[in-house]
């Protein structure tokens, strides 16, 4: 149930969706002059919610602080959550990556440097269409295929939200580590929830966050003006990682 009002809630906290609702609003409105203002109000929602230099100062403040290599120990396994890293094109048989698959390339190397001895990788299909698309389980799949030793990877691909990810990998660690050392490895957005969820569950693990999207402060005036239809996808993340901290907080997952 948690699992399918998590994505009703994402449908709803989503700008373009305020922004269709307003529309057809004013669409449907009778009285010209409501109607100008709720239409004005869309443009205006669309221009802060696409704007650059807006959505990158929010992002700044939510992400987690890069990690750099010389700062990191040796670690017995590194737990890499998934979501939107691969999936599958079955008419081809060829997995297809995706934006999130930083987190996949940033664990190989760190295993091909020996920081990580052991990878875990926690993914469910996180879709309500496409259910039997395990994540973990293609991700194991497609290691073995570049050589990595099927004793390396462990897999959890039952969980399909963050605190399923801490409760299912928490349960395989204490069974197949129990006194291990692990890395967390997950975006820098979603760091924070993440951490707190598995230090819930536990695991006080070391963080290595990923596919950082604040870049440095730019004042061009494109930047600071021209509106980017992709912003409000980044807004979605933003809002999504927002309202997932305070409902995880109130169910006591973190």
């Amino acid at each position: 149930m948690f699992f399918y009002i998590s994505k009703i809630l994402h449908f709803l906290i989503s700008p373009l969706t305020w922004i269709l609702i307003l529309l057809l609003t004013a669409l449907l409105l009778k009285n010209s002059r409501k109607a100008r203002r709720v239409l004005i109000a869309a443009v205006c929602i669309f221009l802060f919610f696409s704007n650059s230099f807006i959505v990158d100062e929010f992002v700044r403040l939510s992400e987690t602080q890069m990690v750099m290599d010389e700062q990191l120990g040796t670690y017995d396994a590194a737990i890499v959550l998934g979501g939107g890293m691969v999936t599958i094109d079955r008419p081809h048989q060829r997995l297809i990556f995706w934006d999130n698959s930083d987190r996949l390339m940033q664990v190989i190397r760190l295993y091909k440097k020996g920081i990580v001895k052991k990878m875990l990788f926690s993914s469910g299909s996180g879709s309500i269409v496409y259910s039997d698309i395990r994540e973990a389980a293609l991700l194991k799949h497609y290691l073995a295929e570049i050589g990595i030793p099927d004793k390396d990877i462990l897999v959890d691909s039952l969980s399909n939200n963050t605190h399923e990810n801490a409760v299912n990998s928490a349960g395989i660690l204490r069974d197949s580590l129990p006194q291990g050392k692990f890395l967390l490895i997950t975006s820098a957005l979603h760091m924070a929830r993440a951490k707190a969820c598995f230090k819930k569950q536990g695991i006080d693990a070391d963080i290595f966050p990923t596919s950082k999207m604040s870049g440095k402060r730019r004042w061009d005036i494109g930047f600071l003006l021209v509106p980017d239809v992709a912003n409000i996808a980044t807004w979605e993340r933003l809002l999504h990682e927002w309202l997932g901290y305070v409902v995880y907080y109130i169910a006591g997952y973190i």
